[in-house]
């Protein structure tokens, strides 16, 4: 068969070279649709914006959901909080990394500013009770107890109490959340960082479908889970495997085994099967790195699994 003559038309339909403007725009995340957990003005969609700064976000209820929508292609990541300075680990999104097969394919820390919202007209001194997150309430305990506001409401996120209390137009309830809350949803911002501690930093994950190529050419953090078998020293033997590599632990996390979550010992006594969650400064591209994850493999976890190996977050919070 003679070729079709060359067009102009045929040119366009062509697919046209990467070039290095396509790498940026992925950096910034510009075109990416990124999912978080919450309302329009949570903190964690701060946290998606810091992290792709020019992507669309895409609000979801619950964690699953967000780690749903980039499964499905819904969404092209999620930007979901990992561990906070003052409450500790999200466990739950612990739980769900080792259901779910994305990537954590960066980090981002974010510094939590909470305020004082109300709506318009509203004085502290009319107000009854405090309306957010059960983290973000216990992190402005003793401010809220002297500026005598005694009730408090737990809901599913800060931007949702702000949302709450907007339409329901309550007169003697305020909302715990951030200063973007207050402008999307039309309320006063009675009191700046009312949190009992100024360093309140939440760390959250950027998860993907398919894993990052690792680099050594600048600071990689690399997340890992495994689990091991009943013995005395065993857990130390097992972290010895990156002590001897002078490979820096950052930290360590033990969840009860969901599938087998008891073991019966030798005497018949039974006890909690646990995962170990382990984040160490190393990019998989290390061979030192490498050594360490075969020995552990091979002399000691019954179970191990990269969950990423990701550039530190070296930004300021």
């Amino acid at each position: 068969a003679v070729p079709a003559p060359f067009s102009r038309d045929s040119a366009i339909a062509l697919p046209r070279p990467l070039t290095s403007a396509d790498l940026m725009g992925e950096a910034s995340g510009e075109g990416l649709r990124v999912a978080y957990q919450g309302c329009p003005g949570a903190y964690s969609e701060a946290a998606a914006k810091k992290a792709y700064p020019s992507c669309e976000t895409v609000p979801c209820e619950y964690f699953e959901t967000a780690f749903q929508a980039v499964e499905k292609w819904a969404a092209d990541r999620a930007v979901l909080p990992l561990e906070n300075s003052l409450g500790g680990s999200i466990h739950r999104n612990y739980d769900l990394l080792l259901r779910h097969r994305l990537h954590i394919v960066g980090e981002v820390r974010l510094a939590v500013r909470h305020c004082l919202l109300a709506n318009r007209g509203v004085k502290i001194e009319n107000l009854r009770s405090a309306m957010s997150h059960p983290q973000a309430l216990a992190q402005c305990e003793q401010t809220l107890t002297q500026l005598g506001i005694e009730h408090r409401e737990a809901v599913d996120d800060t931007a949702g109490a702000a949302k709450q209390i907007a339409e329901e137009n309550l007169q003697d309830t305020a909302a715990v959340a951030s200063s973007l809350a207050a402008q999307l949803y039309g309320l006063d911002i009675l009191a700046e960082n009312i949190q009992d501690d100024a360093d309140n930093v939440t760390r959250f994950m950027m998860l993907a479908r398919e894993p990052i190529i690792p680099r050594t050419d600048k600071p990689f953090k690399t997340s890992i889970v495994f689990s091991l078998e009943e013995g005395p020293g065993q857990l130390f033997k097992a972290l010895a495997v990156f002590a001897l590599r002078k490979i820096n632990l950052t930290k360590m996390e033990s969840r009860p085994h969901k599938k087998r979550p008891l073991r019966v010992a030798d005497d018949n006594s039974t006890h909690f099967d646990y995962l170990f969650y382990v984040d160490f400064e190393a990019s998989m591209a290390d061979p030192n790195a490498q050594n360490a994850l075969s020995n552990l493999k091979q002399e000691f976890a019954t179970f191990l699994r990269v969950l990423g190996s990701y550039p530190t977050d070296v930004t300021e919070a």
